[in-house]
């Protein structure tokens, strides 16, 4: 919710920022702002996930995909994230966020995200998202009409499948159960 009008805000203004291709590198610039920093006056680390969000949806928009995803009642979710960090960017401080798609599966869209400044990369995160409607997840197939076909060369790193595989928890109609031992 603390996002929800600057979110507004990218989402009009990116529509009017020039067009890209949903395979291309979107770069978003950004300044921190008081209420991304916490008491060490950076940015809090789980703020650049949340930043990172306004990444995809800018690539979202100026390709075209996003308005076509809204007509279709496909909406985004992330299903898994890693983020390393570097540096920490401080109040003020202007950067951009780069955003790109990485690769697909049957399962999800992987987008390569960094916060850059001063051409260095300050954090770089990994996130799966899904599509999905009310009736369940969008097909692979129904996003690549949508989206068009991959280029040839964007191939998902081999790493990407094994993260996966160790990170991954049972789906939403699988029992999954808090126990974590009886001892205290």
């Amino acid at each position: 919710m603390h996002l929800l009008l600057r979110t507004l805000l990218m989402l009009f203004r990116s529509a009017r920022r020039q067009p890209l291709a949903v395979w291309d590198s979107s770069s978003l610039p950004l300044r921190v702002l008081p209420t991304d920093i916490d008491i060490a006056l950076h940015v809090n680390n789980g703020m650049y996930l949340s930043l990172m969000d306004l990444g995809r949806f800018d690539l979202m928009v100026r390709s075209g995909v996003w308005k076509r995803m809204r007509r279709r009642g496909w909406g985004p979710v992330v299903s898994a994230e890693t983020i390393a960090f570097r540096k920490s960017l401080q109040l003020w401080q202007q950067y951009t966020i780069e955003t790109r798609i990485i690769g697909l599966d049957a399962k999800a869209i992987y987008f390569e995200q960094r916060m850059v400044s001063d051409g260095e990369i300050y954090a770089r995160a990994y996130i799966a998202t899904r599509l999905v409607t009310k009736a369940g997840p969008v097909s692979q197939e129904e996003i690549l009409q949508e989206f068009g076909e991959p280029p040839l060369d964007l191939v998902l790193p081999e790493w990407i499948h094994e993260w996966r595989a160790a990170s991954a928890l049972p789906g939403s109609r699988t029992p999954a159960p808090h126990a974590w031992g009886s001892s205290a």
